[in-house]
């Protein structure tokens, strides 16, 4: 009885002893790709949204997988390194600017008070006395700015870092992509043969939730950046803006961002309300609050609840709670998780109805 028993033992200890060594390396395995898992998830990201378009790609080249994944790999980098870098460089002229502006006021003091300043009503008359005051006597500038000076230059120093890190975290995702699209399809075996190891017959089905909710998400952010793009220009050229189109184009690339777009109309607003007054300052912020950001908060939603099939109070709250729990990655992970937990949901509470694609086989 007692040697029936041995062999058992020893073939218990010896599962649990695989199992120790197998959740060892999957620790060693995550604690090393750490630093990397939101280049390789936003390469994934990437990937999934734009397959279509690659396997199109494919069969215009005559199959070459390769050449297919570098053609691909060389249109992210144009599409998302190369404005970065642009975005980097200028953020940099402009704290240069800022920087020589403030010098410049220390040095001389500020310039004569605007025309339209002392006709602001209530407090325009002691907001021009105080600015006169200070072009007699310069040296309260500095003493006014020279609180402002430490915080100015901590927020200019990690402006440049968050540049940096942004700029080599995505050309680390653009490169990961093209492996991605290279063995894309073997990868996709893959995870198949896993999930349904661990899922079942259902496995396909989140897989196929997860592929529309990623792809729903990044049209619907794309097509939200056009659009907010698109509108900038238009109120740029109405208040008569120089560098409409340009400005409307880094309108667009900080649309892809979550509250990108104030960036470039709240300055634009402040500077038309500095040079040509309080009513087409007055004009830009109302136009930049209700048409240019308004547009965010609606057609990005329903453009992923359309791709996604998600509903559209259900996609918004993923967009807005997977940005404050994991950045600028959330957009596209908050959605796709309230996707899977839906499905699942769905799967629990009636395994025994048939899924949408199974309804189109029986009527077919």
């Amino acid at each position: 009885m007692a040697r029936s028993t041995l062999p058992s033992l020893g073939g218990r200890l010896d599962q649990i002893a695989g199992f120790v060594v197998v959740l060892l390396l999957l620790i060693g395995s995550v604690v090393v790709l750490r630093p990397f898992f939101s280049p390789l998830l936003w390469a994934m990201v990437l990937t999934v949204s734009t397959w279509p378009f690659y396997r199109r790609l494919c069969g215009w080249v005559g199959g070459s997988r390769s050449l297919a994944a570098g053609i691909m790999t060389l249109l992210l980098a144009a599409a998302f390194v190369l404005p970065l870098l642009l975005v980097g460089t200028r953020l940099a002229e402009n704290a240069r600017t800022l920087w020589a502006a403030l010098s410049l006021a220390f040095a001389n003091g500020p310039p004569e008070p605007p025309a339209w300043l002392p006709k602001l009503p209530f407090f325009g008359t002691t907001l021009t006395g105080y600015w006169q005051a200070l072009i007699e006597d310069p040296s309260r500038v500095a003493e006014i700015l020279q609180p402002l000076l430490a915080p100015l230059r901590d927020l200019v120093l990690a402006s440049g870092l968050t540049a940096g890190t942004a700029i080599l975290q995505v050309s680390m995702s653009v490169l990961a992509a093209y492996f991605f699209y290279r063995d894309g399809a073997t990868i996709g075996r893959y995870l198949r043969a896993a999930g349904e190891r661990i899922a079942g017959d259902s496995a396909l089905q989140f897989f196929a939730v997860g592929e529309n909710t990623v792809r729903g998400i990044v049209y619907g952010t794309v097509g939200t950046a056009i659009v907010q793009g698109g509108l900038a220009v238009v109120g740029f050229l109405i208040a008569g803006v120089p560098a409409a189109f340009l400005l409307g184009f880094v309108t667009f690339i900080l649309s892809l961002f979550p509250v990108g777009a104030p960036l470039v109309w709240l300055p634009t607003a402040i500077w038309l309300y500095y040079v040509h007054g309080l009513g087409w300052g007055l004009f830009m912020a109302l136009w930049g609050v209700l048409v240019i950001s308004g547009a965010d908060n609606f057609i990005r939603p329903y453009l992923i609840s359309r791709g996604s099939k998600l509903p559209f109070l259900i996609a918004f709250m993923g967009i807005i709670g997977g940005a404050a729990a994991f950045g600028f990655l959330g957009i596209f992970l908050g959605p796709t998780l309230l996707a899977l937990a839906m499905a699942l949901i769905r799967e629990w509470s009636s395994p025994d109805e048939p899924g949408p694609e199974a309804g189109k086989e029986a009527a077919g």
